[in-house]
């Protein structure tokens, strides 16, 4: 039997088998979230008209007399949060870059706004996005700042000592052989980066959704983050723990999709990925 035959098996067999180790670890750590979950609410004696089991929220989505009405808002209010995390993700992640390129490239301009960033930093979001409402509106603007800030500042700073740490003999040899700045950065210290960034995406995903669900409770009527506050003055608390199941239902999903499409990349880049 040909070398060639015997492989295609044994790489069948390797995947079947990562996968299989990925699906039990999925079921292993729902058991785990809804275990938890029922637990809290018994030790801290919860009271059944505010505390809802994983039960109580699968027979308000699946059998109650409202279920198919459920199952619409939920789903159409994930839509609209999903997309304005993504939005909101999408430019914090872009303009973190941009900013720890023009750090590196430059450092008077580090030294000038890096301060200004922790000091911007260190104000609460809460305080903060009803400023940002009356700047910007209260639609769509203002929920891609709110989460586009909290993704902000951890890439910033994952990606900005990631290109500094880029080995100086590395950029000195693209620099010895008539390359620029901006080569020895394209070249070199961007790949270099690449895990420090994805590691970023990692934290940065599900705060982005959480940023976005904050904006859409205290801003905007629309989203999962309106769903909570609506439910919460209406006391429909079925409908409120639905929605919560999902926002942390999404936080892990976009977690998993990012982690996957890291090995991907850096597969290709021949970098290792970072764990944490």
């Amino acid at each position: 039997m040909s070398t060639a035959s015997t492989a295609a098996p044994r790489r069948s067999s390797r995947v079947a088998v990562t996968t299989g180790k990925k699906v039990l670890s999925l079921v292993i750590s729902v058991v785990v979230v809804v275990g938890v979950w029922q637990l809290f609410l018994i030790v801290f004696n919860v009271n059944h008209f505010i505390g809802r089991g994983p039960l109580d929220v699968w027979r308000y989505v699946t059998s109650s007399d409202d279920a198919a009405g459920a199952r619409s808002r939920l789903l159409h209010n994930s839509g609209t949060t999903l997309k304005d995390a993504f939005i909101g993700l999408a430019a914090g992640t872009g303009a973190a870059v941009l900013a720890a390129i023009a750090f590196n490239l430059w450092r008077p301009v580090e030294q000038s706004f890096m301060p200004i960033a922790m000091v911007l930093r260190s104000v609460p979001l809460v305080a903060m996005t009803p400023l940002i409402a009356l700047v910007f509106g209260r639609g769509l603007m203002t929920v891609t700042i709110v989460a586009g800030i909290v993704t902000f500042f951890p890439t910033l700073v994952n990606v900005t000592l990631a290109l500094r740490s880029t080995a100086q003999s590395t950029t000195d040899l693209f620099l010895a052989y008539g390359s620029n700045r901006w080569a020895a950065l394209y070249k070199a210290q961007l790949p270099s980066a690449l895990p420090a960034l994805f590691a970023s995406l990692r934290v940065a995903a599900p705060l982005a959704l959480v940023g976005a669900v904050l904006a859409e409770f205290l801003v905007t009527a629309n989203g999962l983050g309106y769903l909570i506050e609506t439910s919460m003055t209406s006391s429909v608390y079925n409908q409120l723990w639905a929605a919560v199941v999902l926002v942390t239902a999404f936080s892990i999903i976009l977690y998993s999709i990012i982690a996957a499409v890291e090995r991907v990349v850096l597969a290709r880049f021949g970098e290792a990925p970072v764990r944490g």
